[in-house]
């Protein structure tokens, strides 16, 4: 099932959410509050879905996503437009929502990078929680050639993936990088040809899919608490989780099926 609806295409297959940027002529680039807002809130949509289990984000066409509107920064339009206090509360309400959605998700959230992601198109990878790049993605932490900052929360994630060093040259240089660079700085995870990555991000999807829906979930939260929380802390909500899991219905099933499995592996003659 697809809909479509404005800068954002959605579709629902086998319990995978994928999210298109669907301005190709535009090299999906922002260019309203309101495709933030549409974004945010198909993240959210789908983080509350219990039939969702990965979410997907990608880009249609020949770019992920190419950052902000150049033109309208020029002139001083959209998000430049106004008092310092009036850009500051946008970005708040509007900008500030995306990385805030995908931050909050529970679900595992892959972003296949299909071309250049510049900008808060970058930031907008490096939230998702797993990135794939095609041979012919391109990233850039491009806000200082621009004379700007990166205002959607990248310079927050960005050490947490590449290191405190690597993040500030990427962000003092403002250099782009290919994807086989991204893979060696641990970036991304994995790089692919242009018309394999669809295939292997919903490959991927389809693997973590699979397994009992609420674990998945409370694991993607150890990890991520995992940053902030001292051991002892991160002890005490793993004894909880833990008590959760033990006595759903969903674990018990997965069990069962783990032990048919390895019955079927021992027969005489398989």
């Amino acid at each position: 099932m697809a809909a479509d609806q404005g800068f954002v295409q959605r579709e629902d297959r086998d319990g995978i959410v994928t999210l298109t940027l669907c301005h190709p002529d535009t090299l999906n680039r922002f260019s309203s509050t309101e495709q933030f807002l549409e974004l945010a809130g198909h993240v959210r949509r789908a983080n509350a879905d219990p039939a969702a289990r990965v979410l997907v984000i990608t880009g249609q066409g020949r770019a992920f996503c190419a950052g902000g509107d150049l033109r309208q920064m020029a002139r001083r339009e959209m998000f430049s437009a106004g008092s310092v206090s009036q850009v500051q509360a946008r970005y708040r309400d509007t900008v500030h929502q995306v990385p805030l959605a995908l931050s909050e998700t529970e679900i595992p959230v892959i972003a296949a990078v299909n071309g250049p992601a510049y900008g808060a198109g970058c930031d907008l990878a490096c939230f998702c929680d797993i990135r794939i790049a095609a041979r012919s993605a391109r990233f850039s932490v491009s806000f200082a050639r621009l004379g700007i900052v990166a205002g959607d929360g990248g310079a927050w994630m960005l050490p947490r993936l590449v290191g405190r060093s690597k993040a500030m040259e990427l962000a003092f240089t403002a250099d782009p990088i290919d994807a086989d660079e991204a893979l060696r700085i641990g970036l991304v995870s994995d790089v692919v040809p242009d018309d394999e990555l669809r295939a292997r991000a919903d490959g991927l999807a389809r693997r973590i899919a699979r397994h009992p829906a609420q674990a998945m979930r409370m694991h993607k939260r150890l990890l991520r608490d995992a940053e902030q929380h001292t051991l002892p802390t991160h002890l005490d909500v793993v004894a909880a989780f833990q008590a959760i899991a033990h006595v759903s219905e969903e674990h018990l099933q997965a069990v069962r099926d783990a032990l048919g499995s390895l019955d079927e592996g021992r027969r005489p003659g398989s």
